[in-house]
């Protein structure tokens, strides 16, 4: 599976403009860029926003690891820490997989500023489904 086998047009990827740049099974990375439509109303990135980030990277990456034709793989749990807050600029989530089962996949995703100053720590738990059970 590549990255292009996704159709991204009406996803909140392209809504907020978040670009997978690295795309393997030991590291998915992705920017995005910081405008005010990410912002909540002091003017900074909404920490929601990190989250979404967060399990992008997460839920794009899990797609390596499971059989796309029979499993889809779902966020299960997600929490992220705000370490520190950016305005402007683009933003970089990088997702490592900490523990691949056969169901459940853990990915440690950090975000970091233009600087590399780290914004956010986040865990997200995937759970791995059949796709006649996801609906």
């Amino acid at each position: 599976m590549k990255w292009t086998d996704f159709d991204l047009e009406n996803t909140i990827m392209n809504t907020l403009g978040i670009d997978v740049v690295e795309f393997s099974r030991e590291r998915v990375v992705a920017t995005m860029p910081v405008t005010p439509k990410v912002h909540q109303p002091f003017g900074l990135m909404h920490g929601g926003v990190s989250v979404v980030l967060a399990e992008t990277v997460a839920s794009s990456g899990s797609y390596l690891f499971i059989d796309p034709e029979k499993q889809r793989a779902l966020g299960l749990e997600i929490n992220a820490n705000h370490i520190r807050s950016v305005s402007s600029g683009m933003v970089k989530a990088v997702g490592t997989p900490i523990h691949v089962g056969k169901r459940t996949l853990i990915w440690d995703i950090r975000i970091f500023d233009e600087s590399e100053n780290l914004l956010c720590i986040s865990r997200c738990t995937m759970a791995v489904v059949n796709i006649s059970s996801t609906s």
